[in-house]
């Protein structure tokens, strides 16, 4: 049974007008030593793509779907079926889930397992047969009414016990489908009002449960890479995993930067005040960079509109972020987006998904030629080359101290001229590069 009319989405280049067709991404092509697949290792958010209806805070589900007329355990079995038919017709390799999404809850944890290892039985055997691999999964512990109050930071250690139950039986799915990494979203890990809430055990609880989370994947054998997805708000207030900074800041504290990097979101971070290429630069110069949630927000609307990504000047930036990484390892480039409400018929799915996958392939493309050309890197070294030399040099090596160096002012009375930053030389450089390459 096929649940899309559209046909295999191939590379047509920039000068196609035919919609169904990637202009800028082809698969095969080598960037910088690498191909794009191998690059940008694309990946299909199996909520947005599968499960969501289009509802917003204002209105009931719109998307048109083939699936809708099945329910319970029957519309998880067929939603596997769609997932990896788009997987195919995409070419995307990877894909992305909670356990609620595959599987219904039920009404026990006891039921819950039951139906997860039954919709993971045959999303093992489509693995199989179709070569597609598991980004990262995760467990769903914001949306159930038992997470009113969190769940690694909840005041009810039942729920706590509860939340450790899913976290355990995601490890365990991750570990028999192979999944590259594992995702910590704390999306209620936070709180409206302090004056609840003991924010220290509420930190302690949560670092427990990862440090619990780290031990059994040990005990299992998964060697995924765990990440850590920061969010500053909506739905608490305040979330513990604010940003790149805090986060980073958080595992540092409680000894856990060594089993964890950051899973980065582009809404996230223009939530949080930041641009999308500050977050990955935090993360990149701490040795925490992981992997991508690829979308964008609506500066006109407040909340996490999770739109597809189609700011190409957001995608260069974040790719070159991504190569000065050295790449993202076992990470990738997950398509945490939405089509609009209004865009409700299957179609949309797969236009909005080449967008996203075109605008990062132009994006790569830009920023491997900056980088080839040094072009940020040239006047970036120009711009603190007194720390190369005299004075500078001591500063940088250690050997300045307060005394040496209000000595060395003393003498030299006056600092040497400052030299302009050529911000708007370098954006005007940066648009020659995307319009031309």
């Amino acid at each position: 049974m096929s649940y899309f009319e559209v046909g295999k989405i191939e590379y047509e280049g920039s000068k196609s007008t035919n919609p169904y067709a990637y202009k800028f991404y082809n698969a095969r092509e080598v960037i910088a030593g690498k191909t794009m697949a191998e690059h940008l290792r694309f990946s299909m958010a199996y909520w947005h793509t599968l499960t969501a209806g289009g509802a917003d805070p204002f209105g009931a589900n719109t998307s048109v779907r083939s699936w809708h007329k099945y329910s319970g355990l029957d519309l998880a079995k067929v939603r596997v079926e769609a997932a990896f038919e788009f997987l195919d017709k995409t070419g995307i390799p990877f894909f992305c889930f909670h356990d609620i999404d595959i599987a219904p809850e039920g009404d026990s944890l006891r039921e819950f397992y039951n139906h997860i290892d039954t919709v993971v039985d045959l999303i093992e055997e489509h693995m199989k047969s179709s070569g597609k691999k598991l980004l990262w999964n995760t467990a769903n512990l914001f949306t159930h009414p038992r997470y009113v109050h969190g769940a690694a930071t909840t005041c009810n250690a039942d729920v706590y016990a509860y939340a450790a139950g899913q976290i355990k039986k995601g490890l365990e799915v991750g570990r028999r489908l192979g999944a590259q990494n594992y995702v910590f979203w704390g999306g209620r890990e936070g709180y409206d009002t302090l004056l609840n809430t003991n924010l220290r055990l509420e930190l302690d609880n949560l670092a427990r449960m990862l440090q619990m989370a780290v031990d059994y994947a040990k005990d299992i054998g998964f060697e995924a890479q765990f990440l850590i997805e920061p969010k500053p708000k909506e739905p608490t207030k305040h979330q513990y995993d604010f940003d790149a900074a805090t986060t980073i800041a958080f595992l540092q504290n409680y000894g856990l930067d060594d089993h964890f990097k950051l899973n980065l979101e582009a809404n996230h971070a223009t939530l949080a005040a930041h641009n999308f290429e500050h977050e990955l630069r935090i993360a990149r110069v701490n040795g925490m960079l992981g992997s991508l949630d690829a979308n964008q927000g609506d500066l006109l609307i407040g909340w996490d509109t999770d739109e597809f990504p189609v700011n190409i000047y957001s995608a260069t930036l974040a790719m070159y972020e991504v190569l000065q990484n050295g790449g993202l390892g076992r990470g990738g480039i997950n398509f945490d987006a939405k089509v609009r409400r209004a865009s409700f018929e299957p179609d949309d799915l797969f236009l909005a998904h080449i967008a996203g996958m075109d605008t990062f392939a132009k994006g790569l493309k830009v920023a491997a030629k900056l980088i080839e050309d040094r072009v940020f890197e040239n006047i970036t070294e120009q711009r603190y080359s007194s720390f190369n030399e005299g004075i500078g040099a001591e500063i940088v090596s250690g050997k300045a101290t307060l005394k040496s160096l209000a000595e060395y002012a003393l003498h030299n009375e006056q600092p040497r001229l400052n030299k302009s930053g050529r911000e708007e030389l370098l954006k005007s450089v940066l648009n020659q590069y995307i319009f031309t390459e």
